[in-house]
């Protein structure tokens, strides 16, 4: 199968929008709608439904997408295999959800490729259920993430605790005010939002709900506002007052696990990354 059909279905299920799929991918909208129609005539099947400013996944085309998405995975990872230098003979893939580089994995990633200066990486930020099912299917080496998978097939190491703290720009930093005007609530996961719903069950509407603490953090720096973000971003920022503790408000934790397969091929190497990671993470909760 044309993997560029692929491709051109993704981007249309992403964006949702033909003409937005054929910027993204610098083709004429007449040549991304004829992509998708070989496509379903070579399937014999309507992959999605065409409303006007509404476009949807027909059934079809939700059972198509995360063979497509595994179709392209492997291609591309057969064509790092292949063109692998001798001095960098094996490759890792890691991923993990945008939250978790940001309040932890990318300064961990950093060092980890310092430390190990022979290996080949790939590195993907994706959602948890594409991870999850990217592991199983071997395209996915290690996976970082707060909710981890219940898959018998799966090995599950703890790697510690991030601390996440409620903090604000504004000078009434006691939860009552400081939560009630520009709060930006920041997808830690589901354990995070039981616990945020049993503490703040009144609280109004946030004005953003975002899965990088980095956009809340830029938000908050520009236009003012609150929001739980790690400890290891805002130590500096509350040091020199550029944030403020909501002193009211409780601290929480996430507890972060290591994802990968029993029986990879690179176990001891994956080994070793969880370790350096766990002994990471200890050094900066202190």
């Amino acid at each position: 199968m044309d993997t560029e059909l692929l491709k051109t279905f993704i981007e249309v299920q992403r964006t949702r929008h033909f003409g937005k799929a054929a910027e993204n991918l610098y083709l004429t909208q007449s040549a991304v709608s004829f992509r998708i129609r070989q496509l379903e005539q070579q399937l014999g099947v309507n992959l999605f439904s065409r409303y006007r400013n509404n476009i949807q996944l027909t059934a079809a085309g939700e059972r198509l997408l995360p063979h497509a998405e595994a179709m392209l995975t492997a291609l591309q990872r057969a064509r790092q295999d292949v063109t692998v230098s001798a001095e960098q003979a094996l490759q890792l893939s890691i991923a993990a959800t945008a939250n978790v580089w940001d309040a932890f994995l990318l300064q961990g990633f950093i060092n980890i490729q310092r430390a190990l200066p022979g290996l080949s990486w790939r590195a993907e930020s994706m959602g948890k259920d594409q991870i999850a099912r990217q592991i199983l299917e071997r395209h996915l080496d290690l996976a970082i993430l707060f909710d981890a998978p219940k898959v018998d097939e799966m090995q599950i190491d703890k790697l510690g605790d991030i601390k996440l703290l409620p903090v604000t720009t504004f000078a009434s930093n006691n939860a009552a005010e400081a939560m009630q005007q520009q709060y930006i609530l920041v997808d830690w996961g589901t354990a995070f939002d039981i616990q945020h719903a049993r503490f703040f069950p009144d609280l109004p509407p946030p004005q953003l709900r975002t899965g990088s603490a980095r956009i809340a953090l830029e938000l908050m720096q520009q236009s003012g506002g609150s929001a739980y973000l790690p400890d290891t971003m805002v130590k500096k920022l509350l040091a020199d007052t550029s944030l403020r503790l909501i002193e009211d408000a409780p601290v929480m934790t996430r507890e972060l696990f290591a994802v990968s397969l029993p029986k990879a091929a690179q176990r001891s190497q994956i080994s070793d990354i969880i370790a350096q990671l766990r002994t990471l993470l200890h050094s900066t909760a202190k």
